[in-house]
């Protein structure tokens, strides 16, 4: 079997982003190939500010080495620092790895974490990730889910604002998102037959419409529609008590109803050792579990478990796709 080969953007220039990729070159062997999208003068740079050595390469990396597809800075960057100047940069190793992923020469993408606000303070419309690649695709319905090796917890709603969430939650974008969450389930993970814990979006799942109507109006009606083709979902379910081992043991994912609602557990139970992964994609797309920690950024502080994990889970991804 051929060796894999992995896309790695190396995020927001001023975060830890890049010191999480030269920290790739010390890795243990293994069947991957890493190709690091990001300026080489920015990772020597880095490289001498952390007290490495790392030799960049433009072909196949030894232990020591990385190779680097080179994206060039508009400016010098300061680890730290923030500069609008190089938004256009962040997304230019995306748009790269994307083209790779898409015409065959990498497996699989991964990406460290980048600072979504400067690239609005640049100008550009930037919510995320998961909306940026999910437009770049063409792709209707992108559904982010962030994993450990025990848990797996897929969102309804992503980067909103909570007065925003409820308006947000409708009878066909639920359906499309559990259709695309089983899918991805499916599809990349190896899973005949997904079993998935739908969360209620009020407290106690509404209170028989008590606590509020969205459950009866909207997320019950959509599950029992959704059983019926054969979808495996149960709930939908309190979300103070969704996260036990008794409901968890019976499910291979859970879908919250907006980001911090099933996030901070996820996150409590397994930060630093999570994937965020984007289904529905026509590529193969984690990332970190974190973000860009600017006050660490060049300090040799930075933790590289989560990007690790983000490239083993990549590698199962394309593993259990091609068989």
């Amino acid at each position: 079997m051929a060796r894999l080969q992995i896309a790695v953007t190396a995020g927001e220039p001023a975060g830890i982003g890049p010191d999480l990729a030269l920290s790739l070159a010390h890795r243990p062997a293994d069947e991957l190939d890493l190709v690091v999208l990001a300026d080489p003068d920015l990772l020597s740079r880095r490289a001498r500010q952390l007290g490495l050595k790392v030799g960049l390469v433009e072909g196949p990396a030894r232990l020591g080495q990385l190779q680097v597809q080179a994206v060039r800075l508009a400016e010098p960057c300061v680890a730290g620092v923030l500069n609008p100047a190089n938004a256009r940069y962040v997304l230019d190793t995306l748009e790269q790895a994307l083209s790779g992923c898409r015409s065959g020469a990498f497996d699989a993408m991964v990406t460290a974490p980048v600072q979504k606000s400067v690239i609005n303070d640049a100008g550009i419309v930037f919510p995320g990730h998961t909306e940026f690649l999910a437009r770049a695709t063409g792709t209707e319905r992108a559904v982010m889910m962030l994993a450990t090796e025990r848990l797996r917890v897929a969102l309804a709603t992503t980067h909103l604002p909570l007065a925003a969430v409820p308006g947000a939650i409708t009878a066909q974008g639920l359906a499309a998102i559990c259709r695309v969450l089983c899918d991805g389930l499916r599809l990349r993970f190896g899973i005949p037959q997904p079993r998935v814990a739908v969360l209620g979006l009020n407290p106690h799942a509404g209170e028989a419409g008590h606590l509020g109507t969205e459950e009866i109006d909207i997320i019950i009606p959509t599950l029992e529609a959704l059983r019926a083709e054969g979808l495996d979902l149960r709930g939908p379910l309190p979300a103070d008590t969704a996260f036990q081992e008794k409901v968890l043991a019976h499910c291979d994912a859970v879908l919250a109803m907006y980001h911090d609602q099933g996030l901070p557990v996820l996150k409590y139970s397994g930060f630093g050792a999570a994937a965020n992964i984007t289904l529905g994609l026509p590529i193969i797309r984690t990332s970190v579990d974190h973000g860009t920690a600017l006050e660490l950024a060049g300090t040799g502080q930075a933790d590289n478990g989560s990007l690790l994990y983000a490239i083993r889970v990549a590698a199962r991804m394309a593993a259990a796709g091609s068989q």
